[in-house]
């Protein structure tokens, strides 16, 4: 493998190189590291070869229309391998050589939770809801007729008789909100600050004086093809697992990208929509898992603000995504429907 110029060598940030091929020609220590690698095992890979997710890279390479593509997230390692993820940049230099420079990240994509979970089990499991319901249904007719058996009897049979109720109603609750949560139709012209705007006062009814909520908008961004009462919906679910998680201070930031990916698709111009929130973080040993229904780090927790966020993203076509540590958490939004005078998107793979 060729001696890397010094000055990518040194580099902390993982760095590779190559010519019009697609071939790499050296790589930094700190990609090898990246990749958990050698730097021989990479002599003469291409992109193409190291891609997991699509081939948005090596089809970059072949279309000359842009010098530089920004990669929000991409997975590349040997194949076979585990992949590795991050955010960067993929330029193009002089004769069809390129440069890609790679920032790591440990993210969590709602699409990767979503593709992972086979349409079979998703069926399963709103069978299984369907069938829970009329057990159910006996179980808050004993319940009631039990509450007026014991009503003049001791209150602490009469508050364990409530609670058995309430845990009931709570969970045909839940039953319901799987059951017939209508799919989103992206279909109408709409302001995503709009849709803001309508989450912020229920932030502020369930969140009282307890916690601080702050606008970061870009003002300037087009309209979106969406469906408000779903993406109010979905926003909301965000935040109020924010103020659960014990959030202090939560921002509802957006922002312009362009020739950012989504899914399979590299978009000429897209929106980002961040939730970010300074509480506990998501604990490590759920970070894989919290896409999932039922899956919460709370006893009280329904586990389906996450999942039912997942569901509106994917229908409108774009991606949720999270990074998380102690004393910071973001949920990444990204919706690739805007409309703009030319409507014509970068399609790669």
């Amino acid at each position: 493998m060729p001696v890397p110029p010094p000055s990518l060598e040194n580099l902390c940030t993982p760095v590779a190189w190559g010519d019009a091929e697609g071939r790499i020609q050296g790589v930094n220590a700190a990609f090898a590291y990246w990749l958990g690698v050698s730097e021989k095992r990479l002599q003469q890979q291409t992109l193409e070869a190291l891609e997991h997710q699509g081939n948005a890279l090596s089809s970059f390479l072949n279309n000359d229309e842009h010098n530089v593509l920004h990669l929000h997230r991409f997975a590349l390692g040997i194949p076979g391998g585990t992949p590795s993820f991050a955010e960067g940049w993929l330029t193009r230099l002089e004769a069809g050589a390129w440069l890609l420079e790679a920032h790591p990240i440990k993210e969590c994509s709602a699409l990767d939770t979503l593709q992972a979970l086979p349409n079979a089990l998703s069926a399963a499991f709103k069978g299984l809801a369907h069938e829970l319901r009329n057990p159910l249904s006996g179980l808050k007719g004993a319940a009631q007729l039990l509450a007026r058996r014991v009503k003049h009897r001791d209150q602490e049979e009469c508050d364990l008789v409530e609670l058995i109720g309430a845990e009931i109603e709570r969970l045909n609750t839940l039953l319901e909100r799987l059951l017939f949560s209508a799919p989103a139709r992206p279909h109408a012209q709409l302001n995503i600050h709009t849709v803001l705007e309508r989450v912020l006062p229920l932030a502020e009814t369930e969140a009282g004086c307890s916690v601080i909520l702050q606008r970061d908008y870009d003002l300037s961004i087009p309209n979106i093809l969406g469906d408000a009462d779903r993406l109010t919906q979905a926003v909301w679910n965000l935040v109020r697992n924010a103020i659960q998680a014990g959030a202090n201070r939560i921002i509802l930031r957006t922002r312009v990208d362009h020739g950012q990916r989504i899914r399979d698709r590299i978009n000429v111009i897209s929106l980002r929509l961040e939730v970010i929130d300074d509480g506990d973080g998501v604990p490590e040993a759920l970070a894989e898992h919290v896409f999932l229904p039922l899956v919460s780090s709370r006893a009280e927790g329904s586990g389906l603000g996450l999942p039912l966020a997942q569901q509106v993203a994917h229908e409108h076509h774009g991606m949720l995504t999270f990074r998380s540590q102690p004393g910071q958490t973001i949920f990444i939004l990204s919706l690739p429907q805007m409309m703009i005078e030319s409507d014509k998107d970068l399609h790669y793979g």
